[in-house]
Order: C-alpha cells, then structure tokens, then sequence
C-alpha cells in the first residue's frame, strides 16, 4: 500500500544559505523523504513534488491542484492516504481548502516544520514521519485534512499558526488537539460531519479579506473593490465580529450590488455572535445581508468564499454553500 507524498517546499525542505546566511527552500522531496530512513518502515511512499517555495509564497493556484490531485489519485486502488509538505505561514489554508475539496474517506496528514533542516534539533523529520504514520492510520479515515506537528493531531478547520519561532507554534484554539502521536500508538479522537464540495476548475473568483481598524470608513472597502474587481468580501472584525459603523454603508452596497461580505472576528476564541445591534455590530451586519463566518478565521473563510464564488456566477447560490458550510461546521467548532 502506498502513502501519496505532495511537496510545496516550506521551512521542513529549508536549509541555511551559506552566503546570505538566511533559510531558503533547497531540498528536494525525493531528498526529504530519503532523510528520514524510518519513512520507509512507516509506508511506501510515492512523491509528487508541486513546488519548492517558502509557504507565504504558495498560491491559491497550487492549493487547488494539490486538492484536485489527492482528490483523484486516492481513489485509486493501493493508495491509502496522503502527506503534504508545506511551509507553516499558509499551511491551515491549504489544509483547510483540502479538507474542504478532497471528497474521500482517506486521510491527507500535513507535515511542517519550525526549524530548518540546518539547525539543532531540526523538527521536520519527526514531524514528516509521524504525518506518514498517520496518514496510514485508519482510526484517521474520516477525518480529511489534519496538521501534524510536535507529536499532535490537529484538525484542519481549528488549527491555526500561534507563535513565530517555537516548534509548539501550532494550536487550536478554544479546542485542543484533536489527537497524539506517541512512539507506540496514535490517539485519534472520532471525526466530526464534514463538509465538502466538488473541486472547481479554478480559484478565478477574487475575494479580498480586509482588517479592519478603529475609525475606518466606506472608502476602503470602495477601493479594495474598485482595485481588484473582486467578487466577495471578508472583514476581519473586532471582538464578536463587529465592524466600525462607519463602513456600514459600503457593507451595504455591496451585498446589493451582488457582492458576498462575510464578517469573521481577530480574536481566537468564541467565533462569531451576533448579539450586537449598535451600527457595525452582528445584527447590524446581519441586517445588511452580511454572512457570519462561524468559527473559522478570517483566512479560511476567505478560502471558503473563494471556492463558493468559483463555482457559480450566481451570488445567492454562492453565499447559500457558504451559510451551509458555516452551519455544518458549527458542531465540531463550538
């Protein structure tokens, strides 16, 4: 039986460049995959490599074909699971754009890393063969997309990057890890509903997801649109969710202008609640036709309406997969 190896690159292929000094991606994955001898007791494994760049530089582009690949490739006789190698910056969106595409049973582990292969006590091999080992589990059928890292099992909807610099930088917040990999076994909790839809041919609808801030106004949600004639929105909300009054009337335009907005909140925690009825609170938002992103962050929310809007033309239906997402989400996140 075969494990299905996707690599992007990221800090687990990175090493230390003797002229500038800094860390840049240089190993490739028949070459990662060899440096860990153990893998080859773990599984079998079948490399494809889909890029070899630092993981704020992979595109929506090489997401996709990465989910459109395992969404194939695993239903093919002797293929029992998959690995993607990914830089940590962008790696819960990749895992949750696959969780979110990829329509199997099988599981798809990723494998990341804080450390470069050039410094001590480099993480990326333990955290390679563990991804291995449960992507071969099959207490892990069920669960999608999950991110291993520093011997926990996250899922791929809560998991989110919480430190810069430590090998324990990954959490899910308010939720915990959904399982452990220990020297002798896994620990694996049982998978909650999923939610999935059928891969669209590409990402070509554009979303901009916008921060926002004390005292912003319309215009910047005017500009961003106007800038980059995108199709939908997400504002990164403060507290619940809520947004400053002030942009209240661009929100407004927007959605009856045939423009999806969907609000998510900064904070890591709780989600979004709408209880707040003052302008730019959730009932506001609610009000003016506004979509509550539930517990997902802003970033993969975005992702979410990205694939909504690639797959119809039709803003209403659009914004239907997205409430039904957040909505079949909602018992595994709160």
């Amino acid at each position: 039986m075969t494990v299905l190896l996707a690599a992007t690159g990221g800090t687990i292929a990175s090493l230390s460049d003797p002229e500038t000094g800094g860390v840049r991606p240089a190993v490739s994955a028949e070459d990662l995959v060899q440096g860990v001898p153990e893998l080859a007791e773990a599984a079998e494994i079948e490399v494809v490599e889909f890029d070899l760049v630092s993981g704020w530089n992979v595109t929506p582009a090489t997401m996709l074909a990465v989910a459109r690949m395992f969404n194939e490739r695993l239903a093919e006789p002797g293929i029992e699971g998959g690995i993607v190698t990914h830089g940590t910056d962008t790696v819960e969106e990749t895992a949750f754009l696959c969780d979110l595409l990829i329509r199997r049973d099988e599981p798809v582990a990723f494998a990341a890393a804080m450390r470069s292969g050039s410094e001590l006590a480099a993480d990326g091999p333990r955290n390679l063969l563990d991804a291995a080992r449960v992507a071969r589990a099959p207490q892990a059928s069920g669960w999608g997309s999950l991110v291993v890292l520093n011997d926990e099992i996250h899922a791929a909807r809560h998991c989110v990057k919480t430190d810069s610099y430590r090998v324990s930088a990954f959490a899910s917040p308010g939720r915990g890890p959904v399982g452990w990999v220990t020297p002798e076994r896994l620990r694996l909790e049982e998978p909650p509903p999923r939610f999935t839809v059928d891969p669209p041919e590409s990402l070509g609808a554009e979303v901009v997801l916008l921060k926002v801030y004390t005292g912003m106004g319309p215009e910047v949600i005017e500009a961003a649109l106007e800038a980059t004639g995108a199709r939908g929105i997400v504002l990164e909300g403060t507290g619940a969710g809520n947004v400053p009054g002030t942009v209240m009337p661009a929100v407004a335009a927007a959605v009856e202008g045939g423009i999806p907005v969907a609000f998510a909140t900064r904070v890591p925690t709780g989600g979004v609640v709408t209880i707040y009825s003052s302008p730019g609170g959730g009932v506001d938002l609610l009000d003016a036709g506004a979509m509550p992103a539930g517990g997902l962050t802003a970033a993969k929310a975005r992702l979410l309406l990205r694939v909504a809007l690639s797959t119809t033309d039709d803003a209403e239906s659009a914004s239907a997969v997205f409430r039904d997402a957040v909505e079949a989400l909602k018992p595994a996140a709160f």
